[in-house]
């Protein structure tokens, strides 16, 4: 019986898939609901057929190795998979699996959050009403900026970026994009989305909603430089990854007035968090919330499932990343 190991207690429904195909004596969950620490992972993962890590855990070829050749399998809950060394596992002859597409939705509704939180000052707002100091309602308390009619740039053009140009529709508002490829003649007339390069997008965006995946060329890829270029009234939303921003750097901008305000949910260093950043009243910062519905999480532990069931069943995983190490097994 094939064995896998869990390093983190997943959705329910996740592991009763797993538990119904290969029995509860061999699926070994960390029973830690924290992140798990690099010993636990390398004596966790030895001799096991099959890995289900979440997206903080760093699997590499020494964790790969520790697992010793029985490991066949790395089915990522998460989206993202830089979390995982795939050329090692490529060369070791491991699959390795994502979840992509079930967070599309939900991710672009915390975007929306975020954006309307920053740029309505509800963080602030609500922190100053909690400690008791309202008093009166006032003409200038807590001034926002306007979201309706205003323009929204995008950088990474992907399916959540669709996504949350498609609610921009609703606002009135003009959306401009920035990618690697741009989309098809159609999509842009659908989303009323306008191509430009970087540095319009910098100088005409009042929104800036970041959706790139974290590669060489776009980490930093927001940074001093790119806070000076953009509007004093603008407003920065990160949902992606959180290296794609200099939080210093934004840090800085924030404090000097450069930009109006931000709103995060990932960063650099996680589960730290700049000091400097933390002390920004203009930014809104929430814990790597993206895909943090009950639905979307359930998904997303049925189909980090469903790929190691399909492996084990000699089928094609449905959501694999590294489809080279499946010719050998075809042939």
């Amino acid at each position: 019986m094939p064995r896998v190991f869990v390093t983190r207690p997943i959705p329910e429904s996740g592991m009763t898939l797993l538990f119904d195909a290969f029995g509860q004596t061999s699926v070994f969950v960390s029973p830690h609901d924290r992140v798990i620490t690099r010993a636990e992972m390398v004596t966790g993962v030895r001799d096991v057929d099959a890995l289900l890590p979440i997206l903080t855990d760093t699997v590499d070829a020494e964790v790969m190795d520790a697992a010793g050749p029985r490991l066949k399998i790395i089915a990522n809950y998460a989206v993202g998979y830089n979390n995982i060394d795939v050329a090692a596992a490529t060369e070791r002859g491991i699959v390795v699996t994502n979840t992509p597409g079930v967070l599309t939705e939900t991710t672009a509704d915390l975007t929306w959050a975020l954006l309307m939180a920053a740029a309505r000052r509800i963080g602030e707002s609500e922190r100053y009403l909690r400690a008791g100091r309202w008093d009166s309602w006032g003409p200038q308390l807590f001034l926002g900026v306007d979201i309706h009619g205003m323009t929204l740039g995008i950088f990474g053009m992907g399916r959540i970026g669709q996504a949350v140009a498609r609610r921009a529709l609703g606002f009135g508002m003009r959306v401009i994009y920035t990618d690697a490829q741009r989309l098809a003649a159609a999509t842009e007339r659908e989303l009323k989305a306008v191509f430009v390069d970087k540095a319009t997008l910098l100088a005409e965006s009042d929104f800036l909603s970041i959706h790139c995946p974290l590669l060489p060329e776009t980490r930093h890829a927001f940074g001093k430089a790119e806070f000076k270029a953009m509007k004093s009234t603008a407003v920065l939303i990160n949902t992606s990854r959180g290296p794609v921003v200099d939080g210093a750097a934004l840090a800085a901008a924030l404090k000097a007035e450069e930009i109006f305000a931000a709103g995060l949910d990932v960063y650099e260093d996680e589960p730290e968090v700049n000091a400097e950043l933390l002390a920004c009243e203009t930014a809104v910062l929430i814990p790597h919330l993206g895909s943090a519905t009950r639905a979307t999480r359930a998904k997303m532990a049925e189909m980090a499932a469903a790929n190691i069931l399909a492996w084990f069943r000699g089928e094609t995983p449905p959501n694999c990343i590294n489809p080279e190490v499946l010719k050998p097994r075809s042939q």
